[in-house]
């Protein structure tokens, strides 16, 4: 592997399907003998030789073939894919173009994102390839349906997708520091909508994700085993103190990040299950 490219060699399978988006079979982005080699060359590539007219994907795939031992240069074509500049006449493509790659790409430990337009290669769980793995439990109901004001709601929803990213990229403490942060927020809300008395005065900026698990229990909002693991998950949610972490000698994995999912969906479902009707509510936002 070069410095230059967090790549290794690719599977044979992987260059076929590469070789298949470029060519843009089955409704990609289609492209001609001529282009591929135009696509070639504006992805950095020297020394492209000229369409020779046989079939464009056997002659990408040689091409491709040829280049296999030098990761940069396969780095180089799956960035230019995901790259705007090259659907400057039908941008909407994109997206399909990089779901596609990472359609198989991920069963590398890579995919593709272009956020704001900038290319790059991440590396991530080749687990996520497997459906089962991206939703340890189902969510059946939406941040809108457990907090009531909306501005929460969408701040809570994002850092909910956010943990979604850093699971399916295998940020595994990430993901799990962010679900912490989105339980504390959760629950500290659906206390302030429902009843804030709850807190006995405690002031909301000071009070710990310890003692809100611990309320909503009491309130019948959340079940035993959602408390006694979210209790858990609260002490993985430390580690955002590095010092943390290095006296627990234990960095979390992804199956600690399977089980901190299903704890944060389940919290999720029991409050959504709990929600009172309108009228009945105590309490309210601030």
């Amino acid at each position: 592997m070069t410095q230059d490219s967090i790549l290794g060699p690719l599977d044979g399978n992987t260059l076929k399907e590469l070789a298949r988006v470029i060519c843009g079979d089955d409704h990609l982005y289609y492209r001609r003998g001529f282009e591929i080699a135009h696509f070639l060359a504006n992805s950095g590539w020297r020394n492209v030789p000229e369409y020779d007219g046989e079939y464009r994907g056997e002659w990408t795939l040689q091409l491709l073939t040829e280049r296999r031992d030098d990761p940069t240069e396969l780095e180089k074509v799956l960035l230019r894919l995901a790259d705007p500049r090259e659907y400057l006449d039908e941008l909407d493509v994109l997206p399909t173009v990089v779901t596609a790659v990472n359609t198989f790409l991920i069963h590398e430990g890579f995919r593709l994102e272009n956020p704001g337009g900038r290319p790059r290669l991440v590396v991530c769980d080749p687990a996520m390839a497997h459906p089962g793995q991206q939703a340890p439990v189902e969510l059946k109901a939406t941040m809108a349906e457990i907090i009531c004001e909306p501005r929460m709601a969408a701040l809570l929803q994002r850092r909910l997708d956010e943990a979604r990213t850093c699971y399916a990229n295998g940020a595994h403490v990430a993901a799990i520091i962010m679900l912490g942060s989105l339980l504390e927020g959760v629950l500290l809300a659906v206390i302030e909508e429902r009843d804030a008395s709850l807190m006995r005065s405690k002031d909301p900026d000071f009070i710990g994700l310890k003692a809100l698990i611990d309320i909503c229990h009491r309130a019948d909002w959340i079940d035993v085993d959602v408390e006694r693991f979210s209790q858990a998950l609260r002490e993985y949610r430390n580690f955002v103190h590095p010092r943390r972490e290095f006296r627990e000698a234990h960095t979390p994995d992804r199956d600690t990040l399977t089980v901190s999912w299903h704890v944060v969906n389940s919290a999720l479902n029991d409050l959504a299950a709990s929600q009172p009707e309108p009228d009945a509510a105590q309490g309210g936002a601030r």
